[in-house]
């Protein structure tokens, strides 16, 4: 009886889990891939007919939002990476015993909500705003200069908005990282650049792997920053299915651009690992 309690436990413990991916993940997946195969109106219904034509229609009339959102997403992810490293890396080695301190510093952002943090940014950087104004009126820049309803904004937005899901998963990687381990590289006569490109920098790589994963894929698939502080020339694939599924109500073309999106995050998120070498990423986080 004991060893069939031990054999059960693990699914025990996992059953739980699961029934929550499958009612909130797996059916919404499945309703969703139906509906992208299906054809109608909202007035007359939608019936199941294999409707490829959603996806040619989605992929013909939305590819710049697209390789928009896609672009968006790589340059946030990019600069989050610049600011975020440091960020992660002085924590874990200078943060000392106000790492906690400085963790719930970074993640205070996080009990405003997000649509209100977009929003405080809409204020900052509006032409006449807390940011801008004083520069114009001071002459360091011209009346016309704006800053909202251009690519800056709304990248400068996504990079904000996750750059904590940047920063941690670095940290908990750097942190792991034994101190003798770089004191033996400095009783190898390595300086502080050659310690950190052979020593810190791959044992780092880890948490950077996991913080691109958290970062890109939401920042693409993100929506309200472009609502917010971007125009209509800023518009991303998740403004348009959006619009998809709540304004025009068309739910096979919003249901298929999501599979799009789906499946091209899916194929970048692969050829990242495949270009990391995630067995090489692995094997170190298990050192």
């Amino acid at each position: 009886m004991s060893r069939v309690r031990a054999a059960l436990t693990p699914y025990a413990l996992i059953f739980p889990g699961g029934v929550w991916l499958a009612i909130f993940f797996v059916v919404p997946t499945v309703v969703m891939l139906s509906l992208s195969l299906q054809s109608g109106n909202v007035a007359d219904g939608f019936v199941f007919t294999w409707n490829w034509q959603s996806y040619v229609d989605g992929l013909t009339n939305y590819h710049d939002q697209i390789i928009r959102s896609l672009a968006y997403g790589l340059a946030a992810t990019l600069i989050q990476i610049v600011i975020g490293f440091p960020v992660a890396y002085w924590i874990a080695f200078k943060g000392g015993r106000h790492k906690s301190v400085y963790l719930f510093l970074l993640l205070l952002p996080f009990l405003v909500s997000f649509v209100l943090r977009t929003i405080s940014w809409q204020f900052l950087l509006s032409d006449n705003g807390m940011l801008l104004g004083p520069l114009k009126d001071l002459g360091l820049l011209p009346h016309d200069f704006r800053v909202l309803a251009t690519p800056y904004a709304v990248i400068g937005g996504l990079a904000y908005n996750f750059l904590p899901f940047m920063v941690l998963p670095m940290y908990v990687a750097l942190e792991r990282i034994d101190p003798r381990v770089l004191e033996a590289a400095n009783d190898l006569y390595a300086n502080k650049f050659q310690t950190f490109i052979r020593v810190v920098f791959p044992l780092s790589l880890p948490g950077v792997f996991a913080g691109v994963l958290m970062t890109f894929v939401p920042a693409t698939s993100d929506y309200v920053n472009a609502s917010v502080l971007g125009g209509t020339n800023t518009t991303m694939i998740g403004n348009v299915i959006q619009n998809q599924y709540l304004v025009t109500q068309d739910y096979p073309t919003a249901s298929a651009l999501s599979f799009t999106l789906m499946a091209l995050l899916l194929i970048g998120i692969f050829a990242y690992a495949k270009a990391l070498g995630t067995e090489d990423v692995l094997e170190v986080a298990a050192r």
